[in-house]
């Protein structure tokens, strides 16, 4: 068999053209293209379980911003309010403060400590507040707690302060 037959044109070298399998068959086979499509599928369906996801945690965080949101508030609500000792008080947050979440709070104030404190001194409470939502169906709570220190008024109140 003899070579191709190389012919010059200015100063580029060109080969003749051979006819070969690729040239009859231009573009994918059916197979090749059920293949990449599969491929493909796999991947969108992969990429849309990761979307929905993360899209269900972000409406967790939300939920959980919202609540938090709510018991911070509260928590400032009971602080500037007297509340008497070792009474629970209880309410319900409204939909337009909760986002639409059912939810509701209970509080209650414990003498924590009043060594050696007589009238018109300084008593530390303990203020406990638990904040409860539904969500799926289920009943989640946070509780928080702080302390805040007030005047003693009355001998009664001195009185269940714990001595030591």
């Amino acid at each position: 068999m003899n070579p191709p037959i190389r012919t010059f044109r200015g100063d580029r070298i060109e080969a003749p053209a051979s006819p070969g399998p690729r040239d009859r068959e231009a573009g994918f086979t059916l197979l090749e293209a059920l293949v990449a499509t599969l491929i493909m599928a796999i991947a969108v369906v992969g990429l849309l379980s990761a979307i929905s996801t993360s899209l269900g945690n972000a409406a967790r965080l939300t939920e959980h911003d919202q609540i938090s949101s709510l018991s911070r508030r509260k928590m400032e609500d009971l602080l500037a309010a007297p509340m008497p000792l070792g009474q629970t008080l209880a309410g319900r947050f409204s939909p337009a403060e909760s986002g639409g979440l059912e939810a509701g709070w209970s509080a209650v104030v414990y003498p924590f400590e009043g060594n050696m404190a007589g009238m018109g001194d300084a008593v530390l409470d303990r203020l406990v507040l638990e904040v409860w939502w539904i969500s799926d169906g289920k009943r989640r709570t946070v509780e928080l707690e702080t302390y805040r220190a007030r005047r003693v008024l009355n001998s009664a109140d001195l009185e269940r302060y714990p001595r030591g």
